[in-house]
């Protein structure tokens, strides 16, 4: 069987809108079996968690449902799966947890190529504690970062490596398992941004050498929340910040507060959807999810391959994402033109896209973009080759 972009399609309500979604990478649209998960837990007879009765029941079957579905979608142990906010939240949350082991003239690596989710809260988290920051540096020519360009920060006072698993706007994915083994090498930890990564490739966080490795659930069309996968008896060595009353147990020492339930159900919901894409369709639900982002790879290189090429055809474009091995996410300027007027001209002809920094503040300072950025395209397992079409029909031209 191949991949049926028409039937993936109708189960995403936004798309009759008559839109054509390229901004994926700043959230997914939400098939509607993440919507009833949602709308169906919000409506159920559920509360706080317990195992008295049958709603407190019902609280922690989502739960354990939720953590179980995470473990398949990134091959992590459901126990140290970590439910939060945002990506960011739980980044600022483990970051103050791990500096409480750091002392002054110990050294974190943190990467010119990440959303500034996985930098600012270490380089703060770094300050407070009188610990140096030092730079992994990637070649804006080729948009790459290697392990030649890590082991120069890397000493025996390294702690903790943050490094992204894929850029949000250039799409590069390092060579994270191989950045893992020198950092290991040295005793650091390695804390990855999975977040773009995790919706476009499958996941196994121990094949990638993550020590925590955190996601959100709503770039892969689940809904707004973050995730972070460790290995539960690391995490039973970081003490976070907490109520006096609230449990110490793993992971649920690092969740503040009464869990939003009917999320956890979405997110599973997502995972479940996701796996049933596999166009072979069989296996556990883990196999089946390695399938369909195989399928959707496919079907998504096929449509960048189109676009890129017209990019590149046109001498008023310059294409930033330029490394070998990276996502269906192109990140580009035109000439004369500013990103957000780009952004607003082909919103008025009913096509959605990213510009501006993305929040890769690193990354567009570093390719002399600054705070402007340039324009994002980001494909979804619903693009399909009208979209395409119609995008780029629709970009304008520059000088």
């Amino acid at each position: 069987m191949t991949y049926d972009v028409a039937a993936v399609r109708s189960q995403y309500p936004a798309l009759t809108s008559g839109e054509a979604f390229f901004d994926g990478p700043a959230g997914a649209q939400v098939p509607r079996p993440v919507v009833d998960a949602v709308a169906a837990t919000l409506g159920s007879p559920v509360s706080n968690r317990g195992p008295h009765t049958a709603p407190q029941r019902a609280a922690e079957e989502i739960v354990h449902a939720c953590r179980e579905a995470l473990g398949d979608l990134l091959a992590a142990d459901p126990r140290g799966i970590v439910f939060g906010r945002s990506m960011t939240a739980l980044t600022y949350d483990l970051s103050r947890a791990l500096a409480r082991t750091w002392e002054p003239g110990d050294e974190v690596v943190v990467s010119r190529l990440d959303h500034d989710g996985n930098v600012r809260p270490w380089v703060q988290a770094a300050e407070a504690r009188g610990v140096t920051v030092r730079w992994i540096d990637f070649d804006p020519d080729t948009a790459e970062l290697t392990p030649t360009d890590l082991q120069p920060v890397l000493s025996d006072r390294t702690r903790l490596v943050a490094v992204t698993a894929a850029s949000n706007v250039l799409g590069t994915m390092p060579d994270v398992a191989a950045l893992a083994e020198l950092s290991h090498s040295v005793g650091a930890l390695v804390y990855v941004d999975g977040v773009h990564f995790s919706a476009h490739e499958a996941v196994d966080v121990a094949a990638l050498g993550a020590d925590l490795f955190a996601c959100s659930p709503y770039k892969f069309g689940g809904p707004h929340c973050g995730v972070v996968a460790a290995d539960p008896a690391l995490l039973e060595t970081l003490r976070p910040d907490k109520l006096v009353a609230s449990t110490d147990v793993v992971p649920e020492r690092f969740e503040l507060g009464t869990l939003p339930y009917e999320l956890m159900a979405g997110t599973t919901a997502a995972v479940d959807f996701l796996a049933s894409l596999d166009p072979a369709g069989t296996g556990s639900r883990r196999e089946r999810v390695v399938g369909a982002w195989d399928a959707i790879g496919t079907h998504e290189d096929v449509l960048r391959g189109r676009i890129e090429e017209h990019l590149l055809e046109r001498s008023d474009i310059t294409l930033w994402s330029r490394a070998k091995r990276r996502t269906s996410t192109l990140y580009f300027s035109i000439e004369g033109l500013a990103p957000g007027d780009v952004h607003a001209e082909l919103g008025r002809r009913g096509i959605s896209v990213s510009s501006g920094h993305c929040y890769a503040w690193e990354p567009c300072h570093r390719l002399g973009l600054g705070p402007s950025g340039a324009v994002r395209v980001g494909l979804a397992p619903y693009t399909d080759e009208q979209d395409v079409h119609r995008l780029l029909r629709a970009l304008p031209r520059g000088d």
